[in-house]
């Protein structure tokens, strides 16, 4: 069940801390660690300090941080969740990015996914599984911040006018943690 959040200047977060039963999450964090084929991306400034892949409809390409992506065929797991969030979510998407944390030292700084060929208000669905690492939004021009600790099997809904007032982040740590897989959905217009 979701949990509705409304944010400065328009933006909505909907958050299902338990999208998934834990013995569903924590099959499908097995089989994603050991399905996908992770990579190493590097961008202008070095490597990505987190291993990503990116799947995605026939013909589909994303680019963000110097990095183009082609997309990959669908894997049956992969097809299943995207049905399971499009039902939860109420919006079909075509693309997937994946980020593996493999530990603390792994990180995504503070940004917006508001390339163009996401639209006006994109929706991006969050999925997390593993280890609950904290989650941190900061308004572009208030600088107020929100922190969530996405749990294992959790789904957050970014909507309304988040990517354009918002940037989202997950910060290293200095504690030993274990590993993270996040799934963002979008919906890319050719």
């Amino acid at each position: 069940m979701f949990q509705h959040f409304d944010l400065r200047d328009g933006g909505t977060l909907d958050y299902d801390p338990t999208f998934y039963a834990l013995p569903d999450a924590g099959e499908l964090f097995t089989r994603l660690r050991a399905e996908t084929p992770w990579r190493q991306e590097r961008s202008r400034l070095g490597p990505f300090p987190r291993l990503t892949a990116w799947y995605a409809d026939a013909g589909l390409t994303y680019s963000y941080s110097g990095v183009t992506h082609i997309g990959l065929e669908w894997t049956a797991t992969l097809a299943q969740i995207r049905r399971d969030v499009e039902r939860a979510a109420g919006v079909t998407f075509n693309s997937l990015l994946l980020n593996l944390y493999r530990d603390g030292s792994d990180s995504i700084g503070y940004h917006a996914d508001d390339e163009p060929e996401l639209g006006v208000n994109p929706i991006i669905a969050s999925l997390s599984f593993g280890t609950a690492r904290p989650f941190h939004l900061k308004h572009k021009k208030t600088r107020e911040k929100q922190t969530f600790a996405l749990a294992h099997g959790s789904l957050l809904l970014m909507g309304g006018t988040c990517q354009h007032h918002w940037l989202h982040g997950v910060p290293k740590m200095k504690l030993p943690v274990g590993e993270r897989i996040n799934l963002t959905f979008r919906r890319i217009f050719a």
